[in-house]
């Protein structure tokens, strides 16, 4: 299995105590966050890993994994930075944010998916936002489930009354059927050039949560994988020092 890194962003919420360094390189308890997810991966057994850097590309050091740079980070956002390295978005493979810290309890969890494209869902995410100011609850990527296993609606601020929303890791997994889905229905859409594409403004501005939407409207099965185990995402410097507790030695 292959595992594709995003991280090509600049990171513009934590670049201003950390300047000049990708987010992911920012280090967790003296270790970079990217080093974390090399870990994990390769002790799952996913040895071959692309990462895909943007405008600090120049800061990535660590050995054994392969770079992409993304020459026009500035001109898309994270789907487009992905669709860069499509030639590697075959066969089994993990897409993964680079801005997460997660335990090899998640991947394992991940890796016994069979569906041909799965999310990573966290149902019990709202409880990672207590005293989380500076990244509120508001700025969670949500996900629907209809009937505790249909994923049916994917966006930023969705209301969780019926306790049937959960939160969006950041890690897709794929087979090769569901990574030749997941390029097929890029192309037409790129084709079309709609203004509007689900939250984002077109395609070229669009999350991977808009792609995924899109697969979803078009009646393509988005199978959920509902996690438990350790995992944060750091946006800011508050969450930063969370991240330090919950992963400390």
């Amino acid at each position: 299995m292959n595992a594709i890194i995003i991280a090509a962003g600049s990171g513009k919420r934590i670049s201003k105590d950390v300047k000049n360094i990708p987010k992911s390189m920012v280090k967790v308890n003296g270790k970079p966050i990217i080093e974390y997810q090399f870990d994990v991966l390769k002790k799952n057994g996913i040895n071959n890993i692309y990462v895909i850097t943007g405008p600090f590309s120049k800061e990535f050091n660590l050995k054994n994994v392969k770079y992409l740079k993304d020459v026009n980070y500035s001109k898309h956002d994270i789907l487009g930075s992905l669709m860069e390295a499509e030639k590697f978005l075959k066969d089994d493979v993990l897409v993964l944010y680079s801005d997460i810290i997660f335990d090899s309890k998640i991947i394992k969890q991940i890796l016994k998916s069979k569906k041909d494209i799965s999310i990573a869902i966290d149902m019990n995410w709202e409880k990672m936002y207590e005293n989380r100011s500076e990244h509120p609850k508001t700025e969670a990527e949500n996900v629907k489930i209809k009937n505790k296993n249909k994923v049916i609606r994917i966006k930023k601020n969705i209301s969780n009354v019926k306790k049937d929303v959960g939160e969006f890791l950041g890690i897709i997994k794929f087979t090769s059927v569901g990574a030749k889905s997941f390029r097929k229905q890029y192309k037409k859409i790129i084709k079309e050039d709609t203004k509007i594409f689900h939250e984002a403004p077109s395609v070229s501005k669009g999350y991977l949560t808009d792609m995924i939407q899109e697969l979803i409207d078009s009646k393509i099965n988005i199978e959920p994988i509902f996690i438990s185990g350790k995992w944060c995402e750091i946006d800011t410097m508050q969450d930063l020092k969370k991240a330090e507790k919950i992963f400390k030695n």
